[in-house]
């Protein structure tokens, strides 16, 4: 399962940071970023890993969701500046879309290392406290933490005189609120998947023992 939870884990990092350019509303004050809806699960996926795999393991996935974004600029640049086909018409609008996501991108990375770290210390922080007790607590907690300086340093960098100031700090606002109640309503999908991968886990050793004892 930690292959499956690594790859969904990179490619929901990748898919944010391309649909990150949209902005919608929910009524009249509230505007996110499309990614809103793809990148917090991404916090999930590293509580995961690390209450069920460690804190090594969980680094790797943070570690390989950077350096897939890094490989993602490169190409993303290098389709933007290829010669254009005569027969294709919008390269202009495929400029403003890559180009307005390759931004995205630069802010995504800085605000990924950032956070990503603060959430796996602070979760494995709360682990060496509680050990296998209170999961609710160190996935809500670092989550939420994390997701503060996520979102200021992600929304400045990518928006930042893209948009009018006061829409700005709403961005930031909102979307810091929008996150924390996601890893608060995720919170029973986390214990789901811990399960899981724990349940498969011991019966990846158990199989490992029959084979060896046989």
């Amino acid at each position: 399962m930690f292959v499956y939870l690594n790859a969904l884990f990179v490619g929901l990092l990748i898919l944010s940071n391309i649909i990150s350019v949209k902005l919608f509303s929910i009524g009249e004050f509230i505007i996110l970023p499309a990614a809103a809806i793809v990148y917090v699960i991404t916090y999930l996926i590293t509580d995961v890993v690390g209450e069920v795999y460690g804190k090594d393991a969980a680094m790797k996935i943070v570690r390989a969701g950077f350096f897939t974004q890094i490989v993602a600029l490169v190409f993303v640049f290098a389709a933007i500046h290829l010669p254009a086909a005569a027969s294709f018409g919008m390269q202009a609008e495929f400029e403003m879309i890559m180009g307005g996501s390759f931004r995205v991108m630069l802010a995504s990375l800085l605000a990924y290392l950032v956070s990503q770290h603060i959430d796996v210390a602070i979760f494995h922080k709360l682990k060496k406290q509680h050990g296998e007790k209170k999961l609710w607590l160190r996935n809500n907690l670092s989550t939420i933490s994390s997701q503060l300086l996520d979102t200021i340093i992600f929304i400045v960098i990518a928006f930042v005189g893209v948009v009018p100031t006061g829409v700005l700090i709403s961005m930031i606002i909102t979307q810091y609120l929008f996150k924390a109640l996601v890893a608060i309503v995720d919170t029973p999908v986390t214990y789901l998947l811990v399960r899981l991968a724990k349940k498969e886990q011991a019966k990846a050793k158990t199989n490992t023992a029959t084979v060896q004892a046989g």
